[in-house]
């Protein structure tokens, strides 16, 4: 890509500073959304799990077409058509939310999915091409705790703008009425987000933000996929990149649902306890590596972490609340419920700890190696799934409790790359 003029950034990383925070809250909102939906429509684990699915699916398959939308119409414009895809999608929860009828919930969330894809294919470059590149390590660090700061607004936002008149309704019997005032609640809020974000989307276009311009295109050749599926640490990395975005999302994502079947009251502000703690460990990964740690410890850490979570997630009691007395938290919440949100801490540092591992040695081929990884975000789609299967399809909060179990080995997968996977060279 040719350089950017030599003009103040200020402006241009303030833009994409917003988009990175849009793009969080819609991503993130789905924590709340999920429970919220598996109460207004009596829905099983498995078929709330799909609301999830049905957002990363999206994402999954619409990363390379994005990418030729965004050759043919440049990357300002490309973010404009995400941002205006995104408030359609929004625009589409009104019918959905008029009528019940959860498939039209499903497509909303496809397009907010496909819309949010185009946005971030589009506004990425950015963060890399606004400033020196020698601190474009830290833009990609500040964008990150921006998106993750985002998961944290996202679901309180949520809660004080459309439950906060339905108190007393987790564990009731709704009646027709009470579902009718529920579902009608989500209007006023999406139809605000999606006259924010086209309003936006239409400023992008007339802002000063330089547009990229694909000097060098280096075209794909045949062979090159196979190629660098040749390399194990690549081929692996994908896998561990999967299981990863499956953890992160059962963890922040049905947090909310697992809150519901206990019979918290403010189920949909739990993905917050989540993002914070990755928030947290964001920080802290930004602090130590490679100071204090290598990558390569730090995601054994990480792993070996998430390990001993899962397993104590699954064999807890959800009566105690030791960690909230030990905390002096003001929410009295379950330990299994604040065990879950510390998942995001273990979290935090595996996707930027594995990028690197995956990608050395690669040399020509390392942005072919780069598309291939994204396609680990299709974990995303089905950790949630995974999770609502093996709660068995039941509403019961030990069957979800048990179901946390589908993360193990996904953690021990993570382990195995950082201890032996990485370092492979050939499959012999």
């Amino acid at each position: 890509m040719s350089e950017i003029n030599k003009q103040s950034s200020v402006v241009p990383m303030a833009i994409v500073a917003t988009l990175f925070f849009i793009l969080g809250f819609a991503t993130w909102l789905n924590g709340s959304l999920m429970p919220f939906l598996q109460q207004i429509l009596q829905l099983s684990p498995f078929q709330a799990s799909l609301i999830i699915f049905s957002f990363y699916i999206a994402v999954t398959f619409t990363a390379l077409p994005s990418a030729m939308i965004i050759r043919k119409v440049g990357y300002k414009n490309g973010m404009a058509l995400g941002m205006a895809t995104m408030m359609v999608a929004g625009l589409l929860f009104i019918p959905a939310a008029k009528t019940q009828v959860f498939a039209l919930f499903l497509f909303a969330q496809l397009v907010m999915g496909a819309g949010q894809t185009l946005l971030q294919t589009a506004v990425n470059p950015y963060v890399v091409r606004i400033g020196p590149e020698e601190s474009a390590a830290a833009r990609v660090s500040i964008m990150g705790i921006l998106n993750k700061g985002a998961g944290v607004v996202a679901p309180i936002v949520f809660t004080a703008l459309i439950l906060s008149d339905f108190e007393g309704f987790v564990g009731k019997e709704l009646s027709q009425t009470d579902i009718d005032a529920m579902a009608n609640g989500l209007i006023l809020p999406y139809l605000g987000m999606a006259i924010f974000i086209g309003i936006l989307g239409f400023a992008v276009t007339k802002m000063p933000l330089p547009e990229l311009i694909d000097d060098d295109v280096d075209e794909q050749k045949p062979g090159q996929v196979k190629e660098a599926l040749s390399h194990p640490s690549l081929a692996l990395g994908i896998v561990a990149l999967f299981v990863y975005v499956a953890v992160e999302v059962i963890a922040g994502d049905t947090i909310g649902s697992f809150a519901l079947s206990l019979g918290i009251e403010k189920y949909s502000v739990m993905t917050s306890y989540t993002m914070g703690c990755m928030v947290l460990g964001y920080f802290l990964g930004i602090l130590l590596i490679p100071r204090v740690l290598s990558q390569q410890t730090a995601l054994t850490i990480s792993a070996v972490l998430g390990c001993v979570l899962t397993l104590a997630i699954v064999t807890g009691s959800n009566e105690t609340v030791f960690i909230s007395t030990l905390f002096g938290l003001k929410s009295v919440l379950p330990d299994t419920l604040l065990l879950i949100a510390v998942l995001g801490f273990a979290n935090a540092i595996v996707w930027p700890a594995v990028w690197p591992l995956a990608l050395s040695g690669l040399g020509k081929l390392t942005s072919v190696g780069s598309g291939l990884l994204v396609m680990g975000i299709a974990g995303g789609a089905f950790g949630p799934l995974f999770w609502g299967l093996a709660s068995g399809g039941v509403k019961s909060a030990e069957a979800q409790q048990m179901a946390y179990i589908v993360m193990l080995p996904c953690y021990l997968f993570i382990l195995f790359y950082a201890v032996k996977g990485h370092k492979m060279k050939s499959w012999k």
